[in-house]
């Protein structure tokens, strides 16, 4: 009804600006610095990392989840915007086969920033990986017109700000 008199109403703007924030609580790194060539080089795409201060790992945007692999130790999310990226936790983890991780949401589900995602046991992958460093990229960057990264000091899971996108 409202539609035959106010016409097919209006279409929802697309997000073109997003705040990605920190998916953990840590210690803020630049990935160049990831001692993981594969993230280091930037092969993945652009982002940055965190050391973890703890395992709770949850949601850096609002988005959904697009995947989660069986290991558990990664989750792709494309946020509301169109940036797909990866949180990957610690370097080397898919190795343990999901042993010390316990997901809290499935491919398809909705998250808000803050939601949890992933808990990981990280006395477990300091023991059995490379590293705790949790890299989160960017996968699919030629959609971005410019991404301000904010690389220094301590993060707050939720509440720090690590970069800021622009879509084209």
């Amino acid at each position: 009804m409202f539609k035959k008199i106010f016409g097919k109403g209006h279409k929802e703007e697309a997000v073109k600006e997003e705040t990605v924030f920190s998916p953990a609580d840590g210690k803020v790194i630049s990935l160049s610095e990831v001692p993981d060539p594969v993230f280091s080089q930037k092969m993945m795409g652009d982002g940055i990392a965190i050391e973890p201060a703890n395992g709770e790992i949850v949601s850096p945007v609002n988005g959904e989840v697009i995947q989660l692999f069986h290991t558990k130790h990664a989750i792709g999310i494309r946020s509301l915007s169109g940036i797909e990226m990866l949180i990957h936790i610690g370097l080397d983890t898919v190795s343990m086969e999901g042993e010390g991780f316990t997901a809290h949401v499935k491919e398809g589900d909705k998250v808000k920033v803050g939601d949890p995602l992933i808990t990981c046991d990280l006395q477990l992958i300091k023991e059995k990986a490379s590293s705790t460093i949790t890299p989160i990229v960017i996968m699919n960057g030629d959609v971005l017109e410019r991404i301000q990264k904010y690389e220094d000091g301590e993060a707050e899971k939720s509440q720090t700000k690590l970069l800021e996108l622009v879509v084209k």
